[in-house]
């Protein structure tokens, strides 16, 4: 098979194993919506495995108290400000997208914006995975390790066997 090929075929294969395997580490597709016992991105299948103990139960509990109770006070206050935000968001979007000639300036400015507000929601996110993981203890924290390298691993071993039938059909 020729190099660009290959290169097309890795670009495309290389997203869906990604994704599969943060879906099937997050719980496949059995989610109906909540968040786990310990917020998203724990799913319940490993704090079953870890065996906590009835006081980290109660700290990860608190935990999941306190980041909701935080998440609905922050969209409750300026609802209409977020609103507002996000229509000159969508707005500026549209100029440049419509705009005669392209700004390239223009474009590089508003990415960097999303890039920064992603970067913002993604440390929060990263902050509160740290401090629910701080609850655990070593081993605990290894058998964490270990559960999702496995499910990587089988999800990568699927989406080889996929790409193999699929370059068969192809060929």
């Amino acid at each position: 098979m020729k190099t660009a090929k290959k290169l097309v075929l890795a670009a495309v294969v290389l997203p869906l194993t990604l994704g599969t395997a943060s879906a099937f580490a997050f719980g496949g597709k059995d989610h109906k919506g909540g968040h786990g016992d310990c917020g998203k991105g724990m799913d319940r299948g490993i704090m079953r495995q870890l065996d906590l103990t009835d006081a980290q139960k109660d700290q990860l509990k608190e935990m999941r108290q306190a980041n909701k109770a935080a998440m609905k006070a922050k969209f409750a206050d300026g609802k209409e400000a977020r609103m507002a935000e996000r229509q000159a968001h969508h707005e500026k979007v549209q100029a440049l997208l419509l705009a005669d000639n392209f700004d390239e300036a223009a474009a590089n400015d508003l990415a960097k914006e999303m890039v920064e507000k992603q970067t913002e929601r993604r440390v929060a996110m990263l902050e509160k995975k740290h401090q629910m993981l701080s609850v655990l203890t070593p081993e605990q924290k290894q058998n964490t390790l270990s559960y999702r390298k496995n499910v990587i691993k089988s999800v990568v071993r699927s989406s080889k066997s996929l790409l193999r039938s699929t370059m068969k059909a192809n060929c």
